[in-house]
């Protein structure tokens, strides 16, 4: 995958997405990039890589793929965790309910 002023290439990836964001933002935040390069990357972050959207896709993605039992298993951990305050033991107590049963 290539980015470049010339031919910009996005990829449909969502991983490859929100990688190429951080980067952008990156750029943005270090105070040793020019200004033509910072302007270069938030064109880039608003115009081609859709703002917040590619991490709202990954985040789609990754919980389409993950597996009930494991999911119940973590919720049913926080809910005995010491460490867990009580509003996080509430909350993933009603996870725990909402999830379809097998």
């Amino acid at each position: 995958m290539s980015y470049s002023r010339e031919n910009p290439e996005v990829s449909a990836s969502g991983e490859d997405r929100v990688n190429a964001m951080r980067g952008y933002k990156a750029t943005l935040s270090n105070p040793n990039t020019s200004k033509e390069a910072k302007e270069h990357a938030q064109d880039v972050l608003n115009n081609e890589l859709g703002g917040n959207k590619p991490r709202q896709d990954l985040y789609d993605v990754r919980g389409r793929n993950k597996e009930p039992n494991r999911v119940a298993g973590g919720l049913k951990a926080a809910q005995t965790n010491p460490r867990v305050k009580e509003q996080g033991k509430k909350s993933s107590a009603e996870k725990l309910d909402q999830m379809p049963q097998e």
